[in-house]
């Protein structure tokens, strides 16, 4: 049985995703015994006390660098014997120490189908925004192993959606969410929980 860290910054959306997976037995090998905010109050740390997931804040600006900072973190993860961190809309940007402590342990969902929209800056809204003004007809997301470079990763599992006529950047996230990301993170996260990802 692994120990999961779910990393976040928002409302926590991937976070349910992962947590009614859990409670529907779709990863046996695999349990959520950490949940890790960027900022304090966000909503994705009540979801994690809903589910009776110890929840914690290490946030950035509270270190000096960002060495302090993957240290704080790293502390926490060996602290509550953490064996695979999921990155669920995580904005803080992991350093080399917490890669090297967590090689092919590291899993990430992106909102689009890499390597298209992808790399530094690409988050939240913009790779939507970023596919509308590219006129593209289908975008997707991806889960993909970190590494040192950003999105850079080995890719586990794409999915794509339809791109509709009429969608704002607002409607299209939602969709992706729906149709992509909240089924292929569990799905990733289970598979390399059960060995069948290494």
């Amino acid at each position: 049985m692994l120990n999961i860290a779910v990393l976040v910054s928002g409302g926590g959306t991937n976070l349910q995703a992962l947590l009614d997976s859990e409670a529907r037995g779709e990863n046996p090998n695999g349990r959520i015994t950490l949940v890790v905010a960027s900022k304090p109050g966000v909503y994705a740390l009540e979801r994690a006390a809903k589910a009776g997931v110890e929840g914690v804040v290490v946030r950035r600006r509270d270190y000096e660098s960002s060495e302090d900072f993957d240290a704080a973190l790293l502390n926490q993860l060996k602290t509550h014997h953490i064996d695979l961190v999921v990155l669920a809309g995580f904005l803080s940007v992991l350093g080399p120490s917490v890669i090297a402590a967590y090689p092919r342990r590291i899993l990430n969902v992106h909102p689009a189908l890499i390597p298209s929209f992808c790399g530094p800056g690409m988050y939240g809204l913009r790779p939507h925004e970023a596919a509308l003004a590219r006129g593209c007809k289908v975008t997707g997301a991806t889960v993909h192993f970190v590494n040192e470079e950003c999105d850079g990763g080995p890719i586990l599992l794409q999915k794509a959606v339809d791109i509709l006529p009429g969608d704002t950047p607002e409607v299209l996230q939602k969709r992706v969410m729906e149709q992509a990301e909240w089924k292929l993170l569990p799905k990733a996260v289970a598979m390399v929980c059960s060995g069948e990802i290494e």
